[in-house]
């Protein structure tokens, strides 16, 4: 033990030495020579397949003219292209062009708010433009975006293409991509007209659905207009109750508050319900979200959680993941999860204040305040979270029925869930249908779970058959829609079929881009074109690249085989079974 303490001391100090200036995040493109032969990955340094995305060259356009030209050059010399975003979030490869001489188009510097027309309730920004920038900009006009994802990090661009939303059932619902009324897309084109062309869609536009949520195959979203509301301001409080209920309360709670949701802790049978709803522009209060997951971290406690967690898979201490996990539930519901009464300090329920200071936060992305080395948690220059995430939407008419599965599943192993917990739990948002074609298709509630990843892709997970049965339960008992910008590769085969309309929208893929440049072997994958996303091999099923279907997929070396769910019986998931000698 002593030696260990050791190593890790002489870790900690070398981080110390490495990185006082790691935050904030750098740019996920990395080139030999400036913006040749390039490199592009994601923020947490890995893909699901943990393979390398290469590029031939990167551009950083600053005007929709200079995106013109650069996909037109792309066109003329039939040059596969992919856009890249500023920080580069979703999990899975939809920023990976095909083949290794591609050209990556970043709209880092296409960050501009164009315009705000307070009296029309209009603003019109650049795709690069960043969440937190929109949300700012448009309170500044006394304006709000009303639903949005609780990370302001995201682009414009980057949000819409994989259909990233927030929390209600109220109004439009909670993807942002349906308070879209106008945007400007750059797409291939033939000779005669350049080989690029800008194409404007309006809301009654006949692409519009297909192009307001595209994965990125259709081309590039240089402009978009948003549909504002007046500024307002809302009142929000926590409350824990036990989860013996959970299933009917999730059909109905969505109803009840505009912006409500819940976090399920399934170990410690707790659910988080968020009552917030609008108040007066008159009640008192100027609160603030600073969630503290999305605050800058000191590396050295980053490392110390990592290795934590590390020795419990190591030494399989389901215990200790649980202890811990109480301890990190109870601290965020002591401190609020990082909300402040009147910006400063958190002093009890309700949280009040104005729509734009509540609606998400990223501090992270600002570094530390205090000059210390730190990061976002999951940043990959550092030794801290490195996390797979399966997040699935469910209609409400089956939710009661799935989370009772769950609940079975839970109480036959009652702590293989306190490692989702050391993550916050299972996030549950509203999600409402949208006319957008590869949007939701009924009203439903998204499951956000997030848990360890080993840095070795062979090692097998402490429980991982429990959260691979809930995974497969989700997808395809319940019929499921993954989240297009996190997942693993199994959640995607056959999804696509799930989605009515996807005739219709490769029938405008077609036609934007006639060539696929804008196409790589994974969109191929998941829309059903050609391909699927699963990769068979040897320990595919510990990184989700599979569904395993004999006792190599996992890791019988290691005591970890091929078996049938425990609720789920059609599940095939890697058991850990204790060796009888």
């Amino acid at each position: 033990m002593g030696l260990v303490k050791g190593i890790f001391r002489w870790h900690c100090l070398f981080l110390l030495i490495l990185l006082v200036e790691c935050s904030p995040p750098e740019d996920p493109i990395n080139c030999s020579s400036k913006t040749i032969n390039c490199t592009v990955t994601n923020s947490y340094g890995a893909f699901p397949d943990r393979s390398v995305c290469r590029a031939g060259e990167v551009v950083y356009p600053t005007t929709e003219e200079e995106l013109v030209s650069a996909v037109g050059m792309a066109t003329m010399s039939k040059r596969k292209m992919k856009v890249a975003t500023r920080y580069s979030h979703s999990i899975t490869k939809l920023v990976c062009p095909g083949g290794d001489d591609g050209l990556l188009i970043s709209t880092r510097n296409l960050n501009r708010v164009l315009s705000i027309d307070k009296s029309m309730m209009l603003m019109t920004v650049e795709s690069g433009v960043t969440l937190r920038e929109v949300i700012d900009g448009a309170a500044k006009a006394g304006l709000a975006l009303p639903y949005t994802p609780y990370w302001w990090g995201l682009t414009m661009g980057g949000l819409m293409a994989t259909g990233a939303h927030g929390s209600t059932l109220w109004d439009k619902g909670s993807s942002v991509h349906d308070y879209v009324v106008g945007l400007r897309i750059v797409t291939p084109a033939t000779a005669s007209e350049g080989y690029a062309k800008v194409r404007a869609l309006s809301t009654n536009h006949p692409d519009m659905n297909a192009v307001k949520v595209s994965l990125g195959v259709l081309g590039v979203i240089s402009q978009v207009t948003l549909r504002l509301q007046p500024l307002f301001k809302r009142s929000m409080t926590n409350q824990v109750r036990n989860d013996r209920d959970l299933g009917e309360q999730a059909v109905t709670f969505g109803n009840q508050h505009e912006f409500g949701d819940m976090i399920w802790y399934p170990s410690q049978h707790k659910v988080v319900y968020r009552l917030d709803d609008r108040v007066s522009s008159n009640a008192s209060g100027d609160g603030l979200n600073d969630f503290i997951g999305f605050r800058s971290i000191p590396t050295l406690t980053l490392a110390l959680v990592r290795s934590t967690e590390e020795h419990y898979e190591a030494k399989n201490e389901a215990s200790g993941k649980c202890t811990d996990a109480k301890i990190t539930t109870t601290t965020l519901m002591a401190s609020g999860y990082g909300f402040k009464n009147n910006r400063h300090l958190f002093t009890g329920y309700p949280i009040v204040g104005n729509h734009n200071n509540l609606q998400a936060s990223g501090s992270c992305l600002d570094g530390s305040e205090d000059g210390q080395p730190s990061a976002c948690p999951w940043d990959s220059r550092v030794k801290g979270q490195f996390f797979h995430q399966t997040t699935f939407s469910i209609g409400l008419s089956k939710v009661k029925s799935f989370i009772q599965d769950v609940q079975k599943l839970r109480d036959m192993v009652p702590d293989a869930l306190c490692g989702a917990e050391l993550y916050n739990g299972i996030l549950m948002r509203y999600v409402t249908a949208s006319d957008a074609y590869l949007a939701k298709q009924e009203n439903g509630l998204d499951f956000d779970i997030t848990y360890y990843r080993s840095k070795d892709p062979m090692a097998p997970r402490l429980h991982e058959d429990i959260l691979e049965e809930i995974e497969q339960m989700a997808i395809f008992k319940y019929g499921g829609s993954p989240h297009w910008g996190k997942n693993r590769n199994l959640a995607f085969d056959g999804g696509i079929k799930k989605y009515s309309k996807i005739g219709e929208f490769l029938k405008v893929k077609e036609a934007y881009d006639p060539f696929g440049l804008f196409s790589s072997e994974w969109t191929d994958q998941v829309l059903g074109i050609q391909g699927r996303p699963i990769i068979i091999k040897e320990g595919c099923a510990l990184e989700g690249l599979c569904i395993c279907s004999e006792d190599l997929h996992c890791a019988p070396k290691k005591g970890y085989y091929c078996r049938p769910g425990k609720v789920y019986r059609d599940a095939r998931v890697c058991t850990r079974i204790e060796s009888s000698v």
